[in-house]
């Protein structure tokens, strides 16, 4: 059976930009964290989709700009948060995370702002918020969308007047920080259903890049299959040296779903089963999973391709402007072209 081997971490990046990790342990937020010297770390991966990500982090970086990461689960969204915090000015001051869905929204008010000893029952001492944590550095709000709409008048004030009170406090406090925030959903739907503040949404969404998944990028997968097989067998103590074609074949052409962090997992599942040297890939599993993910993922994109090319008949090829297909859709001009680059769909076929 043929086989590919692995390769030193110091050879899997094959892009021109500083390396950065796709994947790292999500770690609770203890405190301030500070940035360290270098611009990214280990970004493994040579796509078209990733280059322009990156370009886009190089772009807006050096500015103070609000940045809005959207992407699903697992794309790495804290990651290029990061990156963003690490090429800008503020980069030796503190890079503040904070996952809005993971804290209890009556704590999450408390959280972002601080509060007094005495502002309610458990305040026994005065704590600072992120927010003041933050102050001269970045903060990264991940899953916005989660916020209530009764803390988001609050936020959009701190956003754009970089001033809030503690709770049980009168006295404004002033910061100088950087907002990027972060989620997997359709913000513009949520401002729609009356979910999620309009105003605050466009205060958000003054510089917006969407992370591709995982599906969208796989001819990053065999790089990232090798990152993961050095560094987790490396922790484990094994030395494994290549995996079999059939098994990179099937694990390229999975879906993944739950994008990195799944690829991840599921390596270190499979250094865990490996008693050699190739890697022992379960195949049964993967086997079943692409073939119901490739079917499922034909049927969508062979529907979205439908719905895109009755727009640009309708719009004679025109993409943008009244009328055009972008603005039938309800999409970007942008999102729209990614699409149908994506679908090898050419508006000058259906131009009159």
């Amino acid at each position: 059976m043929a086989t590919v081997a692995f390769t030193d971490l110091g050879g899997l990046t094959g892009t021109r930009f500083p390396k950065v990790s796709e994947f790292e342990d999500q770690q609770q937020y203890q405190g301030s964290q500070s940035s360290s010297d270098h611009c990214f770390e280990d970004i493994v991966g040579n796509s078209s989709a990733l280059h322009r990500v990156l370009e886009q982090v190089a772009i807006v970086a050096p500015t103070s700009a609000t940045v809005l990461l959207h992407g699903e689960t697992g794309t790495g969204k804290e990651l290029i948060a990061r990156a963003i915090h690490k090429l800008s000015r503020r980069r030796h001051r503190n890079f503040v995370c904070m996952n809005c869905a993971a804290t209890p929204s009556g704590l999450l008010e408390s959280d972002v702002f601080g509060h007094e000893k005495g502002a309610f029952t458990g305040a026994l001492m005065q704590k600072k918020g992120r927010l003041e944590l933050a102050d001269g550095g970045t903060l990264f709000l991940d899953e916005i969308g989660d916020i209530s709409l009764e803390l988001q008048p609050k936020l959009l004030r701190a956003v754009q007047e970089q001033e809030f009170e503690r709770l049980g406090s009168t006295r404004t406090i002033h910061v100088d920080v950087r907002m990027i925030a972060a989620t997997h959903r359709s913000l513009p739907d949520m401002v729609r259903n009356g979910s999620f503040r309009e105003d605050l949404f466009y205060r958000l969404n003054v510089f917006p890049i969407e992370i591709p998944p995982l599906r969208e990028r796989r001819e990053d997968i065999p790089l990232l299959v090798n990152y993961f097989v050095s560094k987790i067998s490396r922790r484990m103590g094994k030395q494994i040296k290549s995996i079999s074609d059939h098994a990179m074949e099937l694990l390229t052409r999975n879906a993944w779903r739950g994008n990195i962090r799944e690829l991840a997992n599921f390596i270190e599942r499979a250094v865990i089963l490996t008693r050699s040297d190739e890697l022992n890939v379960p195949v049964a599993e993967l086997a079943a999973s692409s073939e119901t993910c490739v079917t499922a993922s034909s049927t969508f994109h062979e529907a979205e391709s439908s719905v895109i090319i009755a727009a640009l008949k309708e719009a004679s090829g025109r993409v943008s402007g009244r009328g055009g297909a972008a603005e039938q859709l309800g999409l970007k001009r942008t999102t729209l072209q990614t699409k149908m680059r994506r679908l090898n769909i050419s508006r000058a076929e259906y131009a009159c």
